[in-house]
């Protein structure tokens, strides 16, 4: 990618300074953009520069943004118009759903700019060691012109040629994600009212039929709820069954799953564990009594 050097990183949270990190392993020359301050001191830890805002980032090839949310991709569309780096090309990492990436999209299209959309999956651990799923979609030529980029931060897989396919299988990612972080949670909230020890029984059904990706990530750090240490927050999967239960809606699917999954990450911010890992969802069946 001999055309494509400089790449601007917008969000350098959990997930996205190891990616931005890995992004420069590849060879490429990355500035991030973090209001943060203890982001930005993160990030220099990890040898990565940072600004504060996009308007200080000057020109580079391709802006990458991980950001959380909708509202927030918005803003940092509100704040590129004007600024050299809108006529980027523009890879939306974030998981905001079809309709957001693609009302984003187009305003950078107006604006001279391009857009990829390749939402992640794999988490904190995967994203360090260059290894997440990217969900790709875009204009064909769009797409090419960053698989270096993509590369660089796991196996991307071209899931479709319009912008939002790649945000809908990550609804849809998602969706599982979700109900089986929560079946993970009610399983060994049960290990623990039957009286047996969670870690044991955590060690001989992750061995067979029961195992799942969830259940061994999020396992043990169920066993170390509330106090796990913070990788994914229980708000993201608030906000992201929100967009799996939309996309549903539009769809006029039915997913009672999804529901009772939901509920339960409703449930865990509404005890005040919004900031917390999304393994303490395990505090909403721990606190009920039997």
């Amino acid at each position: 990618m001999a055309e494509l050097t400089r790449v601007v990183f917008v969000g350098l949270g959990a997930i996205g300074l190891p990616m931005a990190a890995s992004i420069a392993r590849g060879g490429f020359d990355v500035l991030g953009v973090e209001p943060s301050e203890q982001g930005r001191e993160r990030a220099a830890d990890a040898g990565i520069r940072s600004v504060t805002g996009i308007a200080d980032a000057g020109q580079a090839d391709v802006v990458v943004v991980m950001v959380a949310t909708a509202e927030q991709l918005a803003a940092v569309i509100d704040d590129a118009l004007g600024c050299p780096l809108v006529g980027a090309r523009w890879i939306v990492m974030s998981t905001v759903g079809p309709d957001a990436v693609r009302a984003q999209a187009a305003r950078l299209a107006d604006a001279g700019g391009s857009v990829v959309d390749a939402p992640v999956s794999g988490g904190v651990a995967r994203a360090a060691n260059g290894d997440l799923a990217l969900f790709v979609s875009g204009a064909p030529d769009d797409v090419q012109a960053v698989v270096p980029v993509l590369e660089a931060m796991g196996a991307p897989r071209v899931v479709g040629s319009e912008v939002g396919d790649g945000q809908a299988v990550k609804v849809v990612n998602q969706h599982l994600c979700a109900v089986h972080i929560a079946a993970a949670a009610e399983a060994l909230a049960l290990a623990e009212r039957l009286g047996l020890d969670p870690a044991f029984v955590l060690d001989v059904v992750g061995q067979g039929a029961a195992a799942s990706f969830m259940l061994g990530d999020r396992g043990p750090r169920m066993l170390h709820s509330p106090d796990a240490p913070v990788l994914s927050q229980i708000g993201i999967f608030v906000k992201d069954t929100g967009l799996v239960a939309d996309a549903a809606a539009a769809a006029s699917a039915d997913l009672p799953l999804l529901a009772a999954a939901r509920e339960r990450f409703l449930l865990a911010e509404a005890k005040g564990l919004r900031t917390r890992d999304d393994s303490s969802v395990i505090e909403t069946y721990r606190a009920e009594t039997p």
